[in-house]
């Protein structure tokens, strides 16, 4: 029998597209993917390593440009994007962080490929009483690694969420459903806390209350490019 020698990558790619393929139906008010289907792209997904993207750590200094200037704290890069859904990876620095951010409407999927992240969530309570200013619920403070299962969020839970890398560059791949799209009420929004929140690695006994304050994206963040260099894709 021949060897199936279909990149991990691939299959990813290909299980993305069943598993998500009925978030946009209008039958499917909650976004929620194909159970059955999931759970085979979450096996898929665990499985990834560095090395199956041909991607190797950074290094933990950070140099300067051609120009000068100091290279972004964070780079992406693209792999691929269907109506479906858009698969990419992210590259953080040492102690660079995506600040808090949301995804509407959308879910996600995250998995470390190399370092250490924390990713901090959050939740909407209810709709917004006053524009720009959203009550909210501290979900949970969680580390990941390459050994762990990926970070799951959906657009009622875990919608919400910062992710800072811990103790040297870190990488992970970044798949969510649908993509984002301004045109269709998906664009990115930013936020602050205003009332300080649990800070523990582990879950608190209680969920904690807060508000968070839609703000533009902050200065001391920016994201890079870099082309992906890994198996082909095609979707």
């Amino acid at each position: 029998m021949p060897r199936d020698r279909t990149p991990l990558i691939q299959k990813i790619a290909q299980q993305a597209s069943l598993s998500f393929k009925d978030c946009l139906s209008e039958d499917n008010g909650d976004h929620k993917p194909l159970p059955d289907q999931h759970e085979q792209l979450l096996s898929l997904v665990n499985a990834l390593r560095a090395a199956d993207l041909k991607l190797a750590p950074r290094k933990s200094g950070s140099r300067p440009g051609t120009d000068g200037a100091q290279n972004p704290p964070v780079t992406y890069m693209h792999i691929c994007e269907t109506p479906v859904f858009s698969m990419g990876v992210f590259l953080l620095r040492s102690g660079a962080s995506i600040p808090l951010h949301d995804h509407p409407g959308m879910n996600g999927m995250l998995k470390v490929l190399y370092g250490k992240v924390s990713v901090r969530c959050f939740d909407k309570l209810d709709s917004e009483d006053v524009p720009s200013l959203c009550r909210s619920m501290l979900r949970c403070v969680s580390e990941y690694s390459p050994s762990s299962t990926p970070c799951l969020l959906t657009p009622q839970r875990d919608n919400l969420h910062q992710i800072q890398a811990l103790g040297g560059p870190a990488a992970f791949l970044d798949i969510l459903a649908p993509p984002y799209d301004p045109d269709n009420n998906r664009d990115c929004h930013y936020y602050r806390v205003l009332q300080p929140s649990a800070t523990s690695s582990e879950a608190p006994e209680r969920p904690e209350e807060t508000w968070l304050l839609e703000i533009p994206q902050p200065e001391e963040f920016w994201c890079g490019g870099q082309v992906y260099s890994g198996p082909p894709v095609t979707v």
